[in-house]
């Protein structure tokens, strides 16, 4: 992703302690960032750091729409919930963060303090004592600027092609194009999910009834061609291909292995949602795409508001109040604010019900 000018300076700025100024840089471009996380993000360490508490959590609730489970956001939150005496909330949010780094410095450490005073009344003498920003997410690294990224990969690169020529002389590796496919060590996953030479030598079992019935190339191909869009981040067209894999004929031991690169998969926010599924494509043929995460815009209807969950059903692009393409039933596991009045856009995964498709949501964006 290209470096934005303008958020490199903020972070600059940040690291500089001139949270002001970052506010007064970032704000009045805010409609120019629309849904942008890092704006957002960037933002509300810009206010918590000032001590201005009530901008900060806006700006955190706006970060967490567009990437629900981002650790130093959701540090930020408990951060926030702690200064004001509601500890429960504060460690939910701290195991949270644990559930998703278990090493997390942070957390460990608030985690402790809280545990050490225990009472409402020295929780509160610790954070009057000027400790608090201890607990603050760390402040982001200034980015590498685009030509000197450029110049490393070039760097890289030619060193890369020396050596790789010289073993190929030697012939202590087989040419490129004789390469198999290689894991790339930015995804965990990979390796674990790489098929073996028994896996490639009985890639169909025999009997039984399944959904799809595939060839030995069509199983191997589409296993290989998953996992490469696994590692250029297309989690959800991955997913059709391996959901496929799991309602055919395909040995067990590729399944297996399907539900294990599976379980790697990250849960996207609406800025790292790369591939988008319409819902016309979904109804054709929902079991391809039973936990994809999808984007659709719309109305909500039938509104049940709890205090723990949210539940509606979605009128699919009746945004425009135009055009009906389906009504999903949708369900939040926690509270979100939604004005049946005025479109909105969810995030979610699909599930499959008994009467046909459902959304588990992530995020929810709709204008105030």
């Amino acid at each position: 992703m290209p470096l934005d000018p303008v958020l490199t300076k903020a972070i600059r700025l940040l690291r500089q302690k001139k949270f002001w100024e970052v506010i007064h840089l970032l704000e009045p471009k805010i409609p120019l960032y629309y849904r942008s996380f890092r704006c957002y993000y960037l933002l509300g360490l810009a206010h918590l750091y000032s001590n201005s508490f009530g901008g900060a959590l806006d700006y955190f609730k706006s970060a967490r729409d567009v990437k629900m489970r981002e650790p130093n956001v959701l540090l930020g939150f408990a951060v926030l919930y702690l200064r004001r005496g509601e500890t429960d909330r504060a460690v939910d949010f701290y195991l949270e963060v644990q559930d998703i780094d278990e090493k997390n410095r942070i957390a460990k450490k608030a985690l402790k303090v809280i545990k050490k005073h225990s009472r409402t009344d020295t929780i509160s003498e610790w954070v009057d004592s000027g400790r608090l920003p201890e607990l603050y997410p760390p402040l982001p690294t200034i980015p590498f600027s685009l030509k000197k990224i450029l110049a490393v990969m070039t760097c890289v690169l030619g060193v890369s092609i020396v050596v790789l020529c010289v073993l190929v002389a030697v012939r202590v590796v087989k040419p490129p194009f004789e390469l198999p496919f290689q894991a790339n060590p930015d995804r965990n996953g990979l390796v674990s999910s790489l098929l073996d030479q028994g896996d490639r030598s009985q890639p169909v079992q025999t009997g039984g009834v399944y959904r799809y019935i595939l060839t030995r190339a069509q199983i191997l191909n589409d296993y290989e061609k998953a996992r490469g869009l696994f590692t250029t981040y297309n989690d959800e067209k991955a997913k059709v291909l391996l959901n496929r894999i799991l309602e055919s004929n395909a040995a067990d031991s590729i399944k297996t292995k399907a539900t294990i690169l599976l379980s790697y998969m990250d849960v996207p926010g609406f800025d790292t949602l790369n591939d988008r599924i319409p819902f016309s494509d979904v109804v054709k043929d929902p079991f391809l795409y039973r936990d994809c995460y999808v984007i659709w815009q719309g109305m909500a209807t039938n509104l049940i508001a709890e205090e723990s969950s949210t539940l509606f059903d979605f009128l699919v692009g009746y945004d425009t109040r135009s055009k009906l393409e389906g009504i999903v039933p949708t369900r939040f596991n926690f509270s979100v604010s939604v004005n049946p009045e005025k479109p909105l856009e969810i995030l979610g995964r699909i599930v499959i019900e008994e009467n046909g498709i459902g959304i588990e949501g992530t995020a929810v964006h709709q204008s105030p």
